[in-house]
């Protein structure tokens, strides 16, 4: 809080402050640059019935208006509860940036962007868009790897990014100290935009396309139907709508509330500074690009003839709006906090050592206002599992940005029944009860500091854990491995050894984990271990029509009683949105099983599916009721089958086969499988069953040589065996022919599956890329994923995921590219840290799996093995 009387603060001066709550004048917090905002008696009528009600008029709801308006969507009606952008719009800083360090998100900024180039001659409305591109600022070799492990992520996308010698960025931004500067990533295309004209275009557009914008018009009531509809209650009256949006903000956890559901949603407090006018900047011939410096932890970019720089500040000093989510959000609306300088004044320092103009300029403007975290920073978009038609656009840390490409994201998505492409990272349901306040307070504050920390591949944060979701081994294991986070659940990654490195150690090259983690592959090749699958998500279907059911949700057979396969859900256009293993445990009755981050994801649709089509089922989710234990390797039936009455021999037990049995009497639902591809079990039992279950498998293969391992060796394993990954090699992105999943598609089955008929035409017009498997030999660097794969000079494609093969001791990946590149044999090049690596598409499966081995051993085939 700032004290009465100051003038000037370590080289910055304060002027003409405006008291908390005034909008002030500037042009990037509260400007009117093309205002459409009609009278309320022009937005007087009013609708029955709507096809779609949006609740919250900032420019993400408002965005969706105009997208699903202009896509010809009939009753699209927003409301408002004060005035368009109300709330945490109106005063954003209005950056724009191609840039994303994750992959799907680079779409949305380049959506937005390309849509907010042209929003004012379509809509007639001044945006005040400013492009003068962005510079990110590296000052560590370790920043210099990071721009490089992005570059290579960016290639084959449309956007434009480059890296850049400290001689350009001086050229480019001639104010800065370059003491420190060693490289700069550089996006061309890159800028702000005035938030306020943005949204006021963003609103002539949807009125002109037939949205009815509805301010103010708070929502006081959500009342459910038993046909999917809802009533939505407002001071005006009651309306009918098909479906409803929250797009309300850092409201959004109210409107929630109406419908029971606690939203993982926490304000905080954003500040940044506007300076007056300096002379150096006035100076410029040019438009400053914006700057960002990581090791500071702040933007900066030119306002008018001044500066405006924002800083992200620590988590222990940034100030989280608790108070609104334990009482509510009191009546805010285009009211600010009062300011705090303290907080951010190694920031300012840091902008001051970078951009040395600054020691002298005059502070005419400081903004702290509140902005909507997610536990993991980024927003919650699409629809809700558990609640029939509604759908969530909410937790924006970056509104402006967003706005564009998620309006069209939801619009394609609602009008034509899929996602355009793949957004799981923003799945709402991604949470699920294990989300308390506690959890998001503690993941808010942390993912706000660490908005410009090294972003590094298998990146873990720990604020907030462990949550309730830990399996029976957890205190067992805590102490001998390094965990990783997975849908709430820790689960071990990879075990240390005494005299081993235990830390955390993230890099972009090889590190403490790679010995160990060879280790663990030899154990479960060589001997047998153990590992901890109790994450997967598990749902139990039974009920006259599951059999039905099933048929029409996965493009495989259903699986004979007492076996277990593989089974895809596609898209209606053929895509993959989801893989299960699916065990027929009686008639009728199955046990699905999927990843721990596609829980919530998958169960949501199959409930919709079986809703639409009056399936007379039961589904019941029981993740949390059952823990897993996987066991694999050559000795694991010797060590089982000593805990067991059932024969496990390879004529009774078989491989996909399912038996209810009895390890160590403990009950247990076994399925012969394996994700490493060797001789194996999984082990469903009653959660509090789990540490005794483990006990007694340890204690009876200690003859064995019986140890643990993780998820990155069962990654290895995986990747040898060409094992396929929902997330990675398929998704919505992908359809099954391309990934290589012929063998679980059954185009011939009578049941017309969802996605049937689009998949006849795929075949029919014949594929354009294909799944590859890739060997190439590295130096201390290996695939992660997302890498661009070259041929000739040019992009021609990208790595899905990769690992260090331990058995030939190279590198491995999966990699799309086109049909014409991928026979065996065929060279291309992975760019890795900014080095393109020789690779070679090689016959798949670099390993053949135990089941395959143990047939051509029977068939006399060992010289093929």
């Amino acid at each position: 809080m700032l004290r009465p009387g100051i003038r000037r603060l370590r080289g910055l001066r304060l002027l003409g402050f405006p008291p908390r709550g005034s909008p002030g004048c500037p042009r990037s917090v509260c400007s009117r640059q093309g205002e459409e905002n009609p009278p309320l008696s022009a937005e007087s009528r009013w609708k029955d019935r709507a096809e779609t009600v949006i609740i919250g008029g900032g420019c993400v709801g408002v965005s969706l208006a105009y997208h699903l308006a202009k896509a010809g969507m009939k009753d699209v009606v927003l409301l408002e509860k004060s005035e368009l952008t109300a709330g945490s719009t109106w005063h954003a800083a209005g950056l724009t940036t191609y840039f994303h360090p994750g992959i799907n998100l680079k779409k949305i900024h380049y959506y937005s962007i390309k849509l907010y180039e042209k929003l004012e001659e379509e809509t007639g409305q001044v945006v005040g868009f400013h492009q003068p591109g962005s510079i990110r600022i590296a000052t560590t070799p370790v920043r210099v790897d990071e721009f490089k492990y992005q570059m290579t992520r960016t290639r084959w996308h449309a956007t434009e990014q480059y890296i850049i010698e400290p001689e350009k960025i001086q050229e480019m931004f001639p104010l800065l100290n370059m003491n420190k500067i060693l490289a700069g990533l550089y996006n061309p295309g890159d800028g702000h935009i005035d938030p306020y004209s943005l949204t006021m275009a963003l609103a002539a557009g949807a009125r002109k396309y037939g949205a009815l914008l509805k301010y103010p018009a708070p929502v006081t009531s959500l009342k459910p139907r038993s046909d999917g509809t809802w009533d939505v209650e407002t001071p005006h009256g009651s309306m009918r709508a098909n479906r409803i949006v929250n797009a309300a903000g850092f409201w959004a956890r109210e409107v929630g509330k109406m419908i029971g559901l606690e939203h993982p949603l926490i304000p905080v407090q954003h500040q940044y500074i506007i300076t007056s006018t300096i002379p150096e900047v006035k100076a410029l011939k040019r438009e400053l690009p914006v700057l960002r410096d990581l090791e500071g932890s702040f933007y900066l970019r030119q306002e008018r003839d001044g500066l405006l720089f924002g800083p992200y500040e620590s988590q222990e000093k940034m100030k989280v709006q608790d108070s609104w989510v334990t009482s509510g959000v009191p009546g805010f609306g285009k009211e600010l906090f009062e300011s705090d300088l303290d907080r951010i004044m190694e920031h300012v320092e840091a902008a001051m050592d970078l951009v040395p103009v600054l020691k002298k300029a005059d502070i005419i403007r400081i903004v702290n206002g509140p902005i909507t975290y997610s536990p993991d920073i980024l927003p919650m978009v699409g629809p809700h599992q558990g609640v029939r038609n509604y759908w969530v656009a909410v937790g924006f840390g970056y509104g402006i940005i967003h706005a564009g490409g998620v309006g069209k994201y939801l619009s394609d998505w609602i009008l034509h029944r899929e996602p355009p492409f793949d957004l799981i990272e923003l799945d709402p349901n991604r949470y699920g009860k294990w989300t308390t306040a506690e959890y998001t307070e503690a993941k808010a504050r942390e993912s706000y500091g660490f908005n410009n920390i090294v972003g590094y591949p298998k990146e873990e944060r720990f604020a907030g854990r462990p949550t309730q979701r830990v399996s029976g081994l957890y205190e067992t294991l805590e102490s001998k491995c390094s965990m990783g986070f997975h849908a709430g659940w820790e689960q071990p990654h990879w075990f240390y050894k005494p005299g081993q490195d235990p830390g955390y150690r993230p890099s972009f090259h090889r590190t403490n984990w790679f010995e160990p983690v060879g280790s663990e592959y030899q154990q479960v090749m060589q001997r047998v271990g153990v590992i901890d699958l109790s994450p997967f998500g598990k749902f139990n279907i039974k009920g006259p029509d599951s059999i039905r059911l099933l048929d029409h949700l996965f493009a495989n057979v259903i699986p004979k009683v007492g076996f277990t396969n593989i089974s895809h859900m596609l898209t209606p256009k053929g895509r993959v949105y989801a893989e299960l293993t699916v065990s027929h445990q009686s008639p009728g009755e199955f046990l699905l099983v999927t990843g721990s981050g596609s829980e919530l994801h998958d169960l949501r649709w199959i409930e919709e599916e079986a809703i639409k089509g009056g399936y007379d089922v039961e589904i019941k989710n029981i993740t949390d009721e059952l823990g897993v234990l996987g066991v694999a390797g050559p000795y694991s039936r010797k060590v089982l089958q000593k805990l067991t009455s059932e024969d496990l021999s390879d004529n009774v037990f078989k491989f996909l086969q399912t038996k209810s049995l009895k390890v160590s009497n403990i009950p247990v639902t076994a399925i012969r499988i394996s994700y490493t591809g060797e001789l194996g079990w999984e082990l469903y039992h009653r959660r509090e069953d789990s540490a005794a279950l483990y006990d007694a498998i340890m204690n009876a293969g200690q003859e064995e040589g019986i140890d643990n391992f993780g998820t990155y060796a069962m990654n290895a394993l995986r990747l040898e065996k060409a094992f396929r990954a929902w997330g990675s090699e398929m998704n919505c992105d992908t359809n099954p022919l391309e990934a290589g999943l012929e063998s679980f598609v059954k185009l011939n089955k009578p049941a017309d599956f969802i996605g049937k008929q689009a998949l006849k035409q795929i075949k029919a017009k014949g594929l354009k890329r294909r799944l590859v498997c890739l060997t190439l030999a590295t130096d201390d660097v290996d695939p992660e994923g997302n890498e661009s794969i070259w041929y000739d000079g040019k992009v021609v494609g990208n790595t899905t995921s990769g690992s260090y093969s331990y058995r030939i001791q190279k590198s491995l990946a999966f990699a799309y590219v086109p049909v014409e590149l991928s026979k065996v044999g065929q060279q291309v090049e992975v760019e890795l840290l900014g080095k393109n690596y020789p690779a070679v598409v090689i016959q798949e499966p670099l390993v053949l799996t135990e089941p395959t081995r143990s047939r051509l051993q029977k068939k006399g085939g060992k010289d093929k093995i």
